[in-house]
């Protein structure tokens, strides 16, 4: 299927993949921190990923099936520092935020690199578009990045600062010379460590070590409609829209991490997706908003999982953040 009836499929929302995505094992040893998820358009059932740190300018594909990796990509003249996000745009293209920043906002800009997705999966090296960011208040510490894929504008969400994280927009169409100046456009009262668009972009889900919030994308801008569940893992790094528009995708760190689904439903459903599921089912009792009993139970369980695992959080968060901020000193 070529790259653009994919990327149609998945942005509408259609379910690009009809089987539901399951939980699996990335088995590279080279993958240690996977720091950052993406669904690929091209690829059905394969994700982006890459590594925190110290690893080097790749970018691997691995599949969701086996967990096996099926491509590397190296970025040719690229000395990466601290690579934090991935996404991919309504362009066809990847986008990787080297936008981390341990010393919570040191660094005076920070960088996004842009490449087009393969049409093949096979090992490659590309030349990236190299995007110079900074921001409007100040430097930040760093790590969600999110392409819209309606508008293709680029977003970063920063991890608290000053008691709060804030969502920035990019310009309307990044630049490849000069300096990219993202601006401040909300709150976003979570400590981000990866957010993503559902592909239709009525919705944002923003996560942190334990927790997750998402939110309806109105105008540019997110309004909260609450907190989808999120499973316990060693230290939460990542997540991504399945290409299903139903299901997020968590990811963590560590050797042979794992990737784990959650389903959505009720306000959390994209709405393409709440709009499908209400004609598919009109008169096999769902209700307007999109929810079966099944869906309600499934919601319930969610919610009760993300409120074991903020508990947890509590006693945990402020040891995963310091190690974060001072590994690399």
């Amino acid at each position: 299927m070529p790259v653009s009836a994919v990327a149609r499929a998945a942005a509408d929302g259609a379910g690009a993949v009809a089987e539901a995505p399951k939980s699996f094992t990335i088995t590279d040893p080279r993958i240690r921190e996977s720091s950052g998820l993406a669904a690929s358009r091209a690829h059905p059932g394969v994700y982006w990923t890459h590594n925190d740190s110290d690893d080097g300018p790749y970018v691997y594909a691995v599949d969701g099936r086996t967990g096996r990796t099926v491509a590397t990509v190296t970025l040719a003249g690229i000395e990466p520092r601290d690579v934090e996000g991935i996404s991919i745009g309504p362009d066809g293209n990847v986008y990787v935020g080297d936008i981390g920043d341990n010393y919570g906002g040191r660094w005076q800009q920070v960088w996004i690199y842009r490449f087009r997705e393969p049409e093949k999966l096979a090992d490659t090296t590309v030349t990236p578009v190299r995007h110079t960011v900074r921001y409007d208040d100040g430097p930040r510490d760093a790590e969600s990045l999110m392409v819209h894929p309606k508008t293709g504008r680029v977003y970063i969400v920063s991890k608290k600062q000053s008691g709060k994280g804030a969502l920035y927009a990019g310009p309307e169409r990044l630049s490849a010379s000069g300096v990219n100046t993202f601006r401040r456009v909300a709150d976003i009262d979570v400590w981000a460590t990866d957010g993503a668009f559902s592909p239709d972009g009525t919705r944002l889900v923003v996560r942190s070590y334990f927790d997750a919030r998402e939110y309806r994308w109105r105008d540019g801008r997110p309004e909260e409609v609450g907190r989808p569940g999120v499973p316990f893992q060693r230290q939460g790094e990542s997540v991504t829209f399945a290409l299903d528009g139903r299901t997020l995708m968590y990811g963590s760190e560590g050797r042979r991490s794992s990737v784990q689904p959650v389903g959505l439903d009720g306000d959390l459903l994209p709405d393409s997706v709440a709009k499908a599921a209400d004609d598919a089912k009109n008169g096999g009792g769902a209700s307007s908003d999109g929810k079966s009993g099944d869906g309600a139970d499934d919601g319930d369980r969610n919610r009760n999982l993300a409120v074991g695992a903020g508990t947890f959080a509590v006693a945990t968060l402020l040891v995963v953040a310091l190690r974060r901020l001072f590994r690399k000193r």
